[in-house]
């Protein structure tokens, strides 16, 4: 049952993210007229501190006092889900008649999501 839990908050922690993520990245990209790939970095990295200090406190309740390390497994998880991420968005929208960019995105974000999550678990707050 501890597991539903986890996987429950990493998902609300991970909602929230997603706003972060999609609301920054549309700033960049629409307003600001960054490109694309460097808005989604933006974005990115806007929810992954978000997500860090949210999961380390209220999903994993991290008591490791080398919080510097953890924060690094736990970039380093997230620069992997970035490229996931990226890769994906790349797949799906940069064929011709490639599908919305923000679909493409919100299907990145799902599956870099369970990878997200079982790496976190296993190797960042074990």
């Amino acid at each position: 049952m501890d597991l539903f839990f986890r996987i429950i908050k990493f998902g609300l922690t991970g909602l929230l993210g997603m706003a972060i993520d999609f609301g920054a990245t549309w700033l960049f990209k629409e307003k600001i007229k960054v490109n694309k790939y460097l808005a989604n970095a933006i974005g990115f990295t806007l929810a992954v501190t978000n997500n860090y200090l949210i999961n380390r406190i209220w999903t994993f309740q991290s008591t490791n006092t080398h919080w510097g390390t953890e924060f690094s497994k736990f970039l380093v998880v997230s620069l992997i889900g970035l490229g996931l991420n990226t890769f994906i968005i790349y797949l799906f929208h940069q064929r011709k008649n490639g599908t919305n960019f923000y679909v493409a995105k919100f299907f990145a974000i799902v599956i870099v999501f369970v990878w997200n999550f079982l790496a976190n678990m296993l190797f960042t707050f074990k």
